[in-house]
């Protein structure tokens, strides 16, 4: 909060923030299909995951309680960090580590999937962070859309509950908002065509991005882009996009 107002008791507002990317990719053959996911499997497994949520942890200035992770066969991991928020310290009397009763978790999933017919193939990871109290994630989109390769992405941020200051009045929120995109670096902002849809009595924010430009090499698995004669540049660059533009709309456009 930029000004503290003085509570009765704690603050005791739930903020959670569900942030989810797709990376998207042109991969010819079945083959290639396999060893894309594969590669994606091996790339974002259960261990490199652990080491971002715990630097998203650091961000909010939470503590790690704990840690569960886990790969899974034939693709796909999700780590799960229970969190601390406030400093944890030992008492004078002993030597109990403490922390504050509101505790939260940072979880993460990933989902590898390939499209049947047009030789696409889509990486979904899903994030999702919930604090009590003044942390809210936010702070931390920039480093977690700079962690993947994010063409779509869909963001939800949710404050919940009510606090009290003194005189018994009731805070649902602790902090200005307009939109979640204030929260995002401008040189991010200007890669992606950004869409809100808020409830600002209900303190519910969405936001959705589609990245703007394609840089059809950055999309090609084992293939180089100048292997390829401008009609098939064409139609894989047509696939993309359209694969792109079915997530950001959540509906079947094409």
């Amino acid at each position: 909060m930029s000004e503290k107002t003085k509570l009765y008791g704690f603050n005791n507002l739930t903020k959670s923030l569900s942030f989810n990317i797709y990376d998207v990719c042109y991969a010819k053959t079945a083959r290639e299909q396999l060893d894309y996911i594969a590669y994606i499997d091996e790339q974002y497994n259960s261990e490199r995951l652990t080491g971002i949520l715990t630097h998203v942890t650091d961000m909010i200035g939470a503590k790690v309680l704990n840690i569960a992770r886990q790969d899974y066969e034939p693709q796909g991991a999700s780590v799960t960090i229970l969190i601390a928020e406030g400093p944890m310290f030992p008492t004078p009397r002993s030597e109990t580590i403490l922390g504050h009763l509101d505790k939260s978790h940072v979880t993460v999933h990933t989902y590898p999937e390939y499209h049947p017919e047009n030789s696409i193939a889509t990486f979904r990871v899903d994030i999702d962070v919930a604090t009590c109290g003044e942390i809210t994630p936010l702070s931390t989109l920039d480093y977690l859309i700079g962690s993947f390769d994010s063409d779509i992405i869909t963001m939800d941020y949710r404050v919940r509950g009510f606090t009290r200051d003194v005189e018994g009045r009731k805070l649902f929120n602790d902090h200005k908002i307009t939109s979640i995109q204030n929260y995002i670096d401008n040189a991010t902002l200007r890669k992606y065509d950004a869409v809100d849809i808020n409830v600002y009595q209900a303190n519910l924010f969405h936001t959705k991005m589609l990245i703007k430009e394609i840089d059809l090499q950055n999309y090609l698995f084992n293939t180089d882009v100048y292997e390829l004669p401008p009609k098939i540049r064409l139609e894989i660059h047509d696939n993309l996009r359209r694969e792109m533009i079915e997530i950001f709309s959540g509906q079947n456009v094409f």
